[in-house]
């Protein structure tokens, strides 16, 4: 059998500064998207910072109405 390449975890810190909440959130969804997207090919990409999983569960959301 055939070896398997190591796997190598490698890390990223974004800092996003001058961004409004609306951004913020626009961004994030588009990171989490970009992550889903890489899935398929074996990139595990976990998203970390605080509220991202309301964020993402907001931004799943199909035809939902929602409150303001």
């Amino acid at each position: 059998m055939a070896k398997r390449a190591k796997r190598t975890v490698k890390n990223i810190k974004l800092k996003v500064d001058g961004i409004s909440s609306k951004q913020w959130t626009n961004f994030v969804i588009e990171l989490n998207l970009m992550a889903r997207a890489w899935k398929p090919y074996g990139v595990d990409i976990k998203l970390q910072a605080p509220g991202v999983k309301n964020i993402i569960a907001w931004g799943k959301k199909i035809n939902e109405s929602y409150k303001n």
